[in-house]
């Protein structure tokens, strides 16, 4: 009983704080460090566009296997930190996770082949796939209820500056090649820099109360606490819902046979559309004869799509249900997919391959902050995560898929494979759990 009543009272201190400079600090931070993690995939991206053109012309097998790579490390990696997380604190595992993404960007940037390449994109793919659950997980134990998706929002807009920046380096460096390096290169060096710095950093945010209490370390919980307290408001307090008294305790059955498959099967829909099409832009672009200055320039330009979106998703997402807001981001990704394989105006292309991240980029921030609410603090890290290899399962497997089925039945067979997978998304939604909005956390 005391145990269950010390727990309340961090959880309840926290869902009931205000926004303090300390939280906006831990927001930013952490949306530096996924700014780097969202461009490590986004040159996939890039990688899509160079490696299908001369003089490197990779065969398609070879070129679904380096796409795919990043997305198998990430399977394997993203279970595994979220347990380890689980036992061993948040923070942490998010500082393990950039000084070894680091390492593994430096490789990527220093190999000679193909062959090579893959392979450290595998194992940047262990960190890449672990950062955003983690990162979710962090930020909801430690954020007030009734702004947590305002904050998590904002934070996916902050970090999607990333891919659209470092797209754009890229594409300025491709005619320059500084040091005779190709850009490719230099997009993997200064993700290594840049993550090491982030992890550095890390240091200076406190480790979460909810996590601290759930272990039995009441006092450095309630140490962090305070010190998240005396930090000055930015945004005043609000007292948050309450969960509703029907609403079962996820305990085990619930955990492992109601909720988890509903959301693991969410994840492993969402990157057939949200991830994989973008992912495949650059090849389609490359497909109907554009020059690769201007495919880059196409992808970098639906990278803000991201931006807009989680910003003026900020405003509303704490306000609306979870389940409605997937729902709507799946009606309109399939319209807009349609759009861009369908048109050839280059204003067309702009502006559906624009709309089309902005609402699948709405639709996984949405997922996650969704699940994130749905497990306990207990397990929370674990079930994110694990969910969230589900995801990069998903992810690996539908560009080795796509990319193929792009070669040999063209766009509209490919889009077709999309569509399914939005329309089954749309179906699990009607049976999933409603969800916690704005609710004060278990």
């Amino acid at each position: 009983m005391e145990r269950a009543c010390v727990d309340e009272l961090i959880g309840e201190q926290l869902d009931r704080m205000p926004v303090t400079r300390l939280h906006c600090f831990a927001v930013v931070l952490c949306a530096i460090g996924f700014a780097v993690d969202a461009f490590e995939i986004t040159m996939g991206n890039l990688l899509s566009a160079v490696f299908a053109s001369p003089p490197y012309s990779t065969a398609p097998d070879r070129l679904s296997l380096l796409l795919a790579g990043v997305f198998i490390g990430a399977a394997i990696g993203a279970p595994l930190s979220g347990w380890l997380a689980d036992q061993h604190g948040r923070r942490k595992m998010l500082i393990a996770l950039m000084l070894f993404m680091s390492v593994t960007s430096v490789g990527a940037a220093v190999s000679r082949d193909v062959g090579e390449l893959t392979a450290w994109r595998v194992m940047s793919g262990l960190a890449l796939g672990a950062y955003p659950p983690l990162m979710v997980a962090y930020l909801t134990d430690l954020l007030p209820a009734c702004h947590r998706g305002r904050m998590l929002f904002l934070t996916v807009a902050i970090s999607s500056l990333g891919p659209l920046l470092g797209t754009f380096m890229v594409r300025a460096l491709v005619p320059l090649q500084p040091l005779s390096i190709e850009a490719w290169r230099w997009g993997f060096i200064v993700g290594g820099i840049a993550c090491a710095a982030v992890g550095a950093l890390f240091l200076r945010l406190p480790e979460s109360p909810r996590w601290l209490a759930v272990r039995g370390r009441d006092i450095e919980a309630l140490e962090q606490c305070e010190r998240l307290a005396k930090a000055v408001p930015v945004l005043a307090a609000v007292t948050p819902k309450r969960q509703p008294d029907e609403a079962p305790a996820p305990g085990p059955t619930t955990f492992s046979w109601r909720r988890w498959p509903l959301v693991a099967a969410l994840f492993f829909l969402s990157p057939w559309s949200a991830i994989a099409f973008p992912l495949l832009t650059g090849a389609i672009l490359t497909q109907r004869g554009f020059r690769l200055t201007d495919t880059l320039f196409y992808v970098g330009l639906s990278t803000l799509g991201a931006l807009v979106g989680n910003l003026l998703g900020s405003f509303v997402i704490d306000r609306i249900g979870r389940r409605i807001a997937l729902a709507s981001c799946g009606f309109g990704t399939s319209v807009l997919g349609y759009l861009f394989i369908a048109t050839s105006s280059p204003i067309m292309l702009a502006a559906s391959s624009f709309g089309f991240l902005m609402l699948s980029m709405i639709s996984v921030s949405v997922l996650t902050l969704y699940a994130s609410e749905l497990f306990p603090t207990s397990r929370r890290a674990g079930a994110i995560s694990s969910a969230w290899a589900c995801n990069r399962i998903g992810a690996a497997c539908a560009p080795m898929l796509l990319l193929p089925l792009l070669a040999s039945g063209g766009v509209l067979a490919m889009y077709g494979v999309i569509a399914a997978s939005i329309g089954a998304s749309l179906v699990l939604l009607c049976l999933a759990p409603r969800g916690h909005s704005s609710c004060a956390l278990r």
